[in-house]
């Protein structure tokens, strides 16, 4: 809970917004998403848990080429790149006949890698026109985005950040942030509830999907729905591979969990049919299931069994309930056929 206080403003400017202060500490000079190591040195996602993800995320990109009519071009967009591992990934899993026909490219702030393969476009933002699969993996989650909280009068109230991660109470939200809370998250009167801000991240996965000629654009994220928002949110971060408390000095990530609910109404069925579903339901679509071989396999083929039997471990975590399995996926098309809708 922040301390409390009156009305600071921001003060002597030692006091800032979490959007502010979040974008410094990620992306600033020195920020943590911009230095060498890149964020895999602190915290696993899921395409590090298995290379089983970057194959489905393949699988996915040749149901969007079939549903496209095979084009000349196929485009394939990863959204915070990292340092590339997925889009890496994707093309080692596509059909040679696929992989030479896909334009791939890495979205991410950070410099290019020096090992990345070089027919790899690596951009600071997504290309102008889309016709393919955009693929953004826990990339909403890192979005700026303010913080409020309410004080002891039931009023919701931005909170402000120090450096050293103490926090306070500022101005009374306002504006489209005061609208956003009203229609995605009300806050009831009681003292500490709190809520983040996620209008930002509307208009970043709009700004983005609008960018989709034909095709396919995926959200995978931590994430939840209006009817069951957090009452004290969900900022935190990470360092070092460990949960911690978040301090925004660039030290550690910054996160919280997505309302890909908003997301979805942002873009507008007008733009692009919509839907939310689990990543434990995405990936069941696309054959990643955990479901243990035979053990008849393991007498005429023990090599073969044991892969199998790892491979099903690792499909286990990436679709497990209370873990990766819960990921929420805004999976949002244009001019085509949804991908992962059960075969009539």
């Amino acid at each position: 809970m922040a301390q409390k206080v009156a009305d600071s403003g921001a003060g002597s400017g030692e006091w800032r917004g979490w959007r502010a202060a979040t974008r410094a500490a990620l992306y600033g000079e020195g920020g943590f998403y911009v230095r060498p190591e890149g964020p895999a040195a602190h915290f696993r996602t899921s395409v590090h848990a298995s290379p089983l993800f970057a194959e489905a995320v393949a699988r996915l990109l040749c149901r969007v080429d079939e549903s496209l009519g095979r084009p000349e071009r196929l485009d394939f967009v990863d959204m915070a790149a990292g340092r590339g591992e997925l889009v890496t990934g994707v093309l080692a899993a596509l059909p040679s006949e696929v992989a030479a026909r896909t334009r791939a490219y890495a979205v991410e702030l950070a410099a290019r890698p020096e090992t990345l393969a070089p027919g790899i476009t690596w951009l600071p933002e997504p290309p102008e026109t889309i016709t393919g699969l955009l693929f953004a993996n826990e990339w909403l989650d890192n979005v700026p985005v303010e913080i409020a909280e309410v004080d002891a009068s039931g009023v919701p109230r931005l909170v402000l950040v120090g450096t050293d991660g103490g926090e306070r109470l500022g101005n009374p939200v306002s504006g489209p942030a005061a609208e956003w809370l009203a229609r995605w998250w009300p806050l009831p009167p009681e003292e500490g509830l709190r809520a983040e801000i996620g209008h930002p991240r509307d208009t970043a996965w709009a700004a983005t999907v609008a960018r989709l000629h034909r095709g396919l654009a995926v959200a995978a994220d931590y994430a939840h729905t209006k009817a069951g928002r957090p009452p004290f949110g969900t900022l935190t971060a990470f360092r070092e591979g460990r949960e911690t408390s978040p301090v925004p000095d660039g030290s550690c990530d910054i996160t919280s969990h997505v309302a890909l609910d908003a997301c979805e109404e942002a873009v507008g069925s007008a733009v692009a049919r919509g839907r939310l579903l689990t990543q434990r339901a995405a990936l069941h679509a696309l054959g990643i299931t955990g479901a243990r071989p035979p053990l008849s396999l393991a007498s005429t083929d023990p090599a073969a069994y044991v892969r199998a039997l790892a491979a099903a471990g690792e499909a286990a975590e990436l679709t497990a309930s209370g873990g990766l399995g819960d990921f929420g996926w805004l999976v949002q098309r244009v001019g085509i056929p949804d991908p992962l809708a059960p075969p009539t």
